[in-house]
């Protein structure tokens, strides 16, 4: 019922920059926080940002994408972006986005859903 369309991703040389979108549809009764994961070869997904809430209440970043990753959202479209400046090759991966959203106003937690991932590649 809930559909994340991500798109944005590509190759891009070291120091350029990309904007990942991540819209989400469907039975969407509220949304409690959206992220971005991203998993490289050989390793483990992990979490690069998240937002709280839409209206860029709250954002968290892992240590290496601190002052190049900028996440936000828009309210009104339910979209998440992640705007990487800076990239380098280690930034490489296929980036997942994911939101905690309930579809009806009735259930207790929210549950996680997640986009189709997208490849980013840097490299020269």
């Amino acid at each position: 019922q809930v559909q994340l369309v991500e798109s944005g991703g590509g190759l891009v040389q070291p120091g350029g920059s990309l904007r990942l979108s991540c819209a989400a549809s469907g039975s969407i009764f509220s949304i409690g926080s959206m992220g971005w994961y991203r998993q490289a070869p050989g390793k483990m997904r992990e979490l690069v940002a998240n937002i709280a809430s839409l209206d860029n209440t709250y954002t968290y970043y892992t240590n290496s994408v601190k002052g190049r990753f900028t996440i936000s959202g828009d309210t009104a479209k339910n979209t998440v972006y992640l705007q990487m400046n800076s990239l380098r090759p280690e930034d490489t991966a296929v980036y997942y986005c994911n939101i905690v959203a309930k579809t009806t106003r009735w259930e207790n937690t929210g549950k996680n859903y997640w986009g189709q991932g997208t490849q980013v590649t840097v490299s020269s």
